[in-house]
């Protein structure tokens, strides 16, 4: 009997066993199913996705900062799915040589202006530096983002047969007349003879007005002008400028100009690195574009200020505003290029064209609800501006 009792205990133990085998087996058949039970997932860091971006300016340029207030709203917003990493001009490729590094895959993206590549077409330099409207850089970005602008640009690239996808940012203040190392121009004859600096279409219109005229990106402008390649120059903006050491070289800077009225940063990408993106991430890159653009404005406007007057009282330098009659030399060389440049190339007629129709309603209007902020400024601060 007692022997009876003991292998019952025996097989109730064992079946105790098999049935705790069969609980935790079937516990971790549910455990694998857990998203469909709704039990926790453990998420997997991903690795971002990485895009190379090289600017086009020299290592003390504002415009690397400026880039970099571009890719800084990508990666927050970004949310570490994607980074961009960037490189000052000339850490993979020469400024110029960037539309075709990022169209053929050597770099990710760039960030520069049209111009640079204007040695492809000078339609280029209408997405920039182009032709005079009575518009101002703020209202033909507007053309860019609304008046059809955007979509003459992408067909420009597909017809250069360019592998980019790019985006435009920053409104810039129109470009002085520039650095001279002596009392600059006070008309069309006077601008004569110089050996200057500049770049895109403002290279035919200066050409057009008697100069001689070498295209450089920022950073090789110094140089030229110590060895004598130039002996006058426009780059941009007083803070570049300064930083390039333009007021060691030149004394005189004459500011204001119709050779570079209007431009834009353009930010460039891989079209087929920029196509396998998900939908977000290239809302976030064209999105970013438009932030950075309000960001490099106001950078823009607290830097240029406050440089110019440096320029000024501690560098001793000779600021003036251009006269109107160099303004008005300007515009009668713009006719002659214009009118040869649509009869060459009936692309640049439809795209001026484009931006004629949109500059004709809007400048008409920022024209007339413009207020005469020089008066206000005046009565303000109590002085008679000189200009």
């Amino acid at each position: 009997m007692a022997k009876l009792e003991k292998q019952n205990a025996v097989v109730k133990q064992d079946e105790t066993v098999n049935s705790r085998r069969k609980f935790f087996k079937k516990a971790g058949t549910v455990a694998a199913a857990a998203p469909l039970a709704g039990f926790p997932m453990i998420s997997v860091a991903q690795s971002p996705i990485v895009m190379k971006m090289q600017g086009a300016w020299g290592a003390t340029d504002i415009f690397n900062e400026m880039a970099e207030e571009y890719v800084k709203r990508v990666n927050d917003m970004a949310g570490g799915r994607l980074r961009i990493d960037f490189l000052v001009g000339g850490s993979v490729v020469k400024p110029f040589e960037l539309t075709d590094a990022v169209s053929n895959g050597v770099l990710d993206a760039g960030h520069q202006v049209s111009a640079y590549w204007y040695g492809k077409t000078k339609v280029a330099s209408l997405f920039g530096t182009g032709p005079v409207t009575g518009a101002n850089s703020d209202q033909m970005l507007g053309w860019i983002q609304r008046g059809g602008g955007i979509e003459l640009y992408d067909e420009l690239l597909k017809n250069l047969n360019l592998n980019i996808k790019g985006f435009f940012a920053f409104p810039m203040p129109p470009q002085p007349l520039g650095w001279f190392k002596q009392s600059p121009p006070k008309n069309g004859e006077e601008m004569k003879g110089y050996k200057y600096r500049t770049v895109g279409l403002a290279t035919d219109l200066m050409q057009e007005l008697g100069m001689s005229v070498t295209q450089l990106p920022g950073g090789e402008i110094m140089p030229a002008m110590e060895r004598g390649v130039i002996d006058a120059f426009e780059y941009n903006n007083p803070t570049s400028d300064r930083r390039f050491g333009a007021q060691d070289v030149a004394k005189y800077y004459s500011m204001g100009s119709f050779h570079q009225a209007t431009e834009y940063f353009e930010i460039i990408f891989n079209k087929t690195k920029y196509d396998a993106l998900p939908a977000d991430l290239k809302a976030i890159l064209q999105y970013g574009a438009e932030a950075a653009s309000s960001s490099n404005t106001w950078t823009a406007m607290d830097n240029y200020s406050r440089d110019l007057q440096k320029l000024i009282v501690e560098d001793k330098v000779r600021v003036s505003k251009t006269p109107k009659a160099v303004y008005d030399a300007q515009l009668a060389a713009w006719d002659k290029l214009i009118a040869q440049l649509e009869a060459e190339d009936p692309f640049f007629k439809k795209v001026y064209a484009s931006q004629l129709a949109w500059a004709r309603r809007v400048a008409y209007y920022g024209f007339l609800a413009s207020a005469d902020d020089k008066a206000a400024y005046e009565h303000v601060f109590k002085t008679k501006l000189p200009f």
